[in-house]
């Protein structure tokens, strides 16, 4: 039979059999698009989250208190230690490592924010003028926080763009005084942009200077530090100088982390692969399940087809030949299904990036390909014993049955 009489030959029978094609296709449809959903999903998250650090350039390091023993795991995140890290051990590191250019000490809090009858909870961070071109943040309207000595509190406020709408509406807000808890500071900047950095709205957050940061929360220590790394330093040197220079200040004890833009890369970017391929296992099971259904339908139509495959072999064809007609009748309707599948799950994706077009919602190539060839492969197996047993009939009794 030739390759058109026997595609033709199998649409025939799927036309016939019209409710049981479109429950595989649909079976098959969704585990494919569960498939492809399912990794966007996760190199979503993965281009996110990769996309937070990118703003640290190669030349950036980050210091956080708090030690992570085991080699290649999360540094800790919540800046507690058993030594803070401390505005004058910053001043010894700006002397003491050669390779350190620019330090920006953070101290993060929350509070009231308020002009006149306006207020509003905000995050507050207390920084250096060094902050905002480390992070890549432009300035909108004034300028960023002046470049003063470390422990020089000023009463002077950088705030986001949402922050700025909500006090002050189209009003102008440079040279205006708000209210930060207790204390006053004159608005000298508005940030552009969202600045959104892991889930943290910077344009809802006010800026001050870090030793003001320190009066206002009451707080000693910083909760991370970054710092740029000069020209022609290798970064993992300077790295090592900060290390040693902090475990002298800290008693010999080393109780920080100091991490750089590559090493948090490489960790994330490894956790967030197996993360997007135990998301595509899962959605690879469906089509499993999906196979399982074609093996129970094949079976169904053999059985209600003898006459038909008595038929076929009593006028010549052999058993190899019915063997593929069942087989390329899994096939046309798995690679169907898997078809619409993709066509839906990118519908999906789609709506998906418009809802969140911060995050880069993607589906890999090698999903596709490997939903399509999984489909396909998994009707083929599963087809492939009802398949043999209408090969293995017997035209006179194929024939006998009713």
């Amino acid at each position: 039979m030739r390759l058109l009489d026997l595609l033709r030959f199998s649409l025939l029978a799927l036309r016939r059999q019209r409710f049981r094609s479109l429950m595989l296709l649909t079976a098959v449809g969704l585990g494919v698009g569960a498939v492809v959903v399912l990794t966007a999903l996760g190199e979503g998250a993965r281009g996110y989250v990769l996309g937070e650090f990118a703003y640290l350039g190669k030349d950036t390091v980050v210091m956080i208190p708090g030690r992570k023993e085991t080699t290649g795991g999360m540094p800790p995140m919540t800046g507690i230690a058993a030594h803070d890290i401390t505005l004058e051990e910053m001043e010894v590191l700006q002397r003491s490592v050669p390779g350190v250019t620019d330090l920006a000490p953070m101290i993060l809090g929350n509070g009231p924010v308020s002009f006149k009858s306006r207020a509003r909870d905000s995050v507050v961070i207390g920084t250096t003028a060094a902050f905002f071109p480390i992070r890549k943040l432009e300035i909108a309207q004034g300028s960023a926080l002046p470049d003063l000595a470390l422990g020089e509190g000023k009463q002077v406020a950088v705030i986001g763009q949402k922050l700025k709408q909500a006090l002050f509406d189209s009003d102008n807000a440079i040279g205006q005084w708000i209210r930060l808890r207790d204390y006053r500071f004159r608005v000298i900047g508005v940030l552009a942009g969202s600045g959104d950095s892991f889930g943290m709205d910077l344009s809802e957050a006010v800026f001050i200077p870090v030793a003001s940061a320190q009066a206002v929360f009451n707080v000693h220590g910083m909760f991370r530090v970054s710092l740029k790394v000069k020209e022609n330093y290798e970064v993992e040197a300077v790295k090592s100088a900060i290390v040693k220079q902090m475990q002298a200040l800290h008693n010999g004890e080393l109780d920080v982390t100091v991490v750089s833009p590559d090493a948090m890369l490489s960790t994330f970017d490894s956790i967030l692969r197996v993360m997007t391929l135990g998301v595509a296992g899962i959605g690879a099971i469906s089509l499993v399940v999906s196979g399982i259904l074609v093996m129970n339908v094949t079976l169904m139509s053999v059985k209600q087809r003898t006459a038909e495959i008595g038929l076929l072999k009593a006028i010549g064809a052999p058993s190899s030949q019915v063997r593929t007609l069942f087989l390329t009748e899994a096939a046309l309707i798995a690679a169907a299904g898997a078809l619409v599948g993709i066509l839906v799950g990118h519908l999906v994706v789609f709506i998906g990036t418009q809802i969140y077009p911060d995050v880069p919602f993607a589906t890999p190539g090698w999903a596709l390909w490997a939903s399509l060839g999984l489909a396909i492969g998994t009707a083929l197996l599963f087809a492939w014993l009802p398949a043999q047993q209408a090969a293995d009939m017997e035209p006179v009794d194929a024939l006998g049955k009713k």
